[in-house]
């Protein structure tokens, strides 16, 4: 019986080697080491980007540089550099930053982004009964608000009129009295408003919300309308106020002038600066900025969008400001998500929804890490401690070994462990003993620190959950390896084997030259006088520098000259270039960024020579290197045999 145990789990195990292998089969090995499809796959795409088409020809040469880089890893791996502890706390380094990052935006930041791109492609016209928390100071006068809300609730489900019940029962004594109208919003909301935002873009038309908490009180949301989104427009305007005391002059008639003058070809700008009663922005020609919706009256903002084109003005219209002739200067339209992605990160990060997503995934962590707590272990803690618990005069007892919690009953957490913390947290707790008891600070100071134990648990299964993680892991791990390796035996050894380096310029020293070069003379003059400049030009095509400085600065020092040595085609001189270049040529006149102008005459042309290993030792050092490195891998190949699964390559080509 036991011997057909076995042979049916060795069965087992193999069948489930054999699929996996199918799933993911070895492309090459280097020594010892395999490394699978799915590996060169990420890498080759990532790398690649747009141009990874899969054909032959680029498969073959990614695979070769490919392999390359795993030979040098694995000299790395037997040097023992990936024992190095330098190397492994800045590993360590790049593997805290990472989580951390990569934690938040897959599970947090990247949702709400996603969500609030797809919410600003609508504007919601939304009604609301709220019931207000402020001035409820005991947690038993919030929750006779949320009773309250819930009996409103109870009313709409019976039939109520959403607008008579909101005039009665809303505590907005702004919408209230309108039946609960709030009106058109956008996305984002407000801060502190993400609650209500998601209810209104979640609430199907004509339908009202279940009860929502924000930072004012509890709500129920109505929606009334849903449009595309108007977005912003970015507005000029000339205003002409109306006046409290009577006066002869008439604003709309006299805006009718400015408009007739505006038909008749008039410049906008300088009838803003003129005609302008918007002191802040008449002097920029009546420039307002951008808007969005529900930041002006009706009728002005109805206006503003109805403008097609940039430069559009509209006719006269009146707000409670006055009388008014609004230009479109810009409306830019929503962009793709990737281009709209940075901007929404700044407002996203700085708005509470972030934090909430956070407190939300931590939960998720807690429920699926099967969090447990040894409430045992926790109420023989908390009867031990007395009032010094609550001031700086507590000290952590012996460190205790026994479990508090743990997740998913792997990773635990002792008593000890806690303890720890709750010493260092000493500031927390004695603000907690103000108006806290014992029992209620260790539990909240438990949930802060299970909490942060929770992420440091999810960061942990990161790379069983994502394998790009992992992946991105495996790169930075083996980066680190190349570099130090290749630092050690090819970049350290061209640059300072002084004798190797000589001796490679002196067998390949004909592939270091100059370029045809000039010796030329730099002219500067201080003067922008297009007569000066005109006769200096004239004197230097014909005289010598030396000639020109004394007819030129006969009447002040107006003119500098100087030597210099320039090469044919690594210049920045205006107006010289292969086909101009030529004994006496002069370059074009440059205006310098201290007014000065300068321009350049080639005195005479130098034949190509070969540069001194000091004038081209960058070129030189990089050459040897690449010698040492090409020997280096004929050297890895030996010592780690490569073979490439040809029938997998066959079937990446496409």
């Amino acid at each position: 019986m036991q011997i057909r145990i076995f042979l049916i789990t060795l069965a087992f195990i193999f069948l489930t080697h054999m699929v996996k292998s199918q799933d993911d089969p070895v492309l090459f090995t280097v020594g010892n080491t395999e490394v699978n499809l799915s590996e060169f796959n990420y890498i080759y795409s990532k790398t690649n980007g747009e141009k990874a088409d899969f054909s032959k020809k680029s498969v073959e040469e990614y695979l070769d540089l490919y392999v390359k880089f795993k030979l040098k890893v694995e000299k790395a791996k037997e040097m023992k550099i990936d024992t190095i502890p330098a190397l492994n706390r800045e590993l360590d380094g790049y593997r805290k930053q990472l989580s951390n990052s990569y934690l938040l935006d897959k599970e947090v930041k990247e949702r709400l982004l996603k969500e609030a791109y797809e919410r600003m492609k609508q504007d919601v016209n939304i009604s609301h009964i709220m019931v207000a928390i402020k001035g409820r100071k005991t947690p038993a006068d919030t929750l006779d608000a949320f009773k309250k809300i819930l009996e409103i609730k109870k009313e709409l489900d019976e039939g109520k009129s959403f607008e008579e019940v909101a005039k009665t029962k809303s505590e907005d004594t702004y919408s209230n009295k309108t039946g609960g109208k709030i009106g058109w919003m956008a996305a984002l909301f407000p801060s502190g408003f993400y609650g209500m935002e998601s209810a209104a873009y979640n609430t199907p038309l004509g339908k009202y919300s279940d009860p929502i908490k924000t930072s004012v009180g509890y709500h129920i949301i109505k929606v009334n309308d849903v449009r595309p989104a108007r977005g912003s427009v970015e507005l000029a305007h000339i205003l002409l106020r109306k006046s409290k005391e009577k006066t002869d002059k008439d604003p709309k008639a006299a805006i009718q002038e400015i408009y007739a003058l505006l038909q008749g070809g008039g410049d906008f700008d300088e009838l803003a600066r003129k005609h302008s009663e918007d002191k802040k922005s008449a002097s920029k020609g009546g420039y307002l900025g951008f808007f969005g919706i529900g930041v002006n009256e009706p009728n002005f903002e109805n206006m503003a969008f109805s403008l097609k084109n940039d430069g559009d003005y509209s006719s006269p219209i009146e707000t409670s400001a006055g009388w008014h002739i609004l230009r479109r200067v810009s409306k830019p339209e929503l962009g793709t998500y990737e281009a709209e992605k940075n901007r929404l990160q700044v407002k996203v990060e700085k708005d509470p929804r972030f934090q909430e997503a956070r407190t939300a995934m931590i939960s998720k962590i807690k429920s699926q890490g099967i969090y447990k707590v040894d409430e045992k272990v926790l109420n023989d803690f908390i009867s031990s401690l007395d009032k010094d618990f609550l001031s700086q005069k507590w000290r952590a007892p012996k460190k205790s070994n026994k479990t508090l919690f743990s997740f998913g009953g792997e990773k635990e957490h002792s008593l000890g462990d806690f303890t720890d913390y709750l010493l260092r947290s000493s500031r927390k707790r004695t603000q907690m003993g103000r108006k806290n008891e014992i029992s209620n600070v260790v539990n909240n100071l438990l949930d802060q620190y299970s909490n942060d134990m929770a992420l440091e648990y999810e960061k942990s299964q990161l790379s069983k959950k994502y394998p790009d993680f992992r992946s991105l892991m495996r790169e930075y791990e083996e980066g680190i390896l190349l570099f130090e390796v290749t630092k050690m035996l090819v970049w350290d050894k061209a640059s300072q084997d002084t004798i190797g380096l000589e001796n490679y310029y002196a067998k390949n020293s004909d592939k270091y030259l100059w370029n045809e070069r000039a010796e030329a003379s730099i002219y500067m003059l201080k003067s922008q006088s297009g007569k000066i400049l005109e006769k200096t030009r004239k004197l230097a095509k014909k005289k010598s520098s030396g000639d020109v400085l004394k007819k030129i600065n006969k009447s002040g020092n107006l003119l500098t000259a100087t030597k210099e040595t320039i090469e044919k085609g690594k210049n920045n001189y205006p107006g010289l270039n292969d086909k101009t270049w030529g004994k006496g040529v002069l370059s074009d006149s440059e205006i310098n960024k201290d007014n000065s102008v300068s321009f350049v005459k080639l005195e005479s042309i130098l034949p190509r020579e070969k540069k001194s290993l000091k004038e081209s030792r960058g070129y030189v050092i990089a050459d040897f290197q690449d010698e040492l490195e090409a020997k280096w891998i004929e050297q890895l190949r030996k010592e780690y045999p490569v073979k490439i699964n040809q029938d997998v390559l066959s079937n990446l080509v496409k």
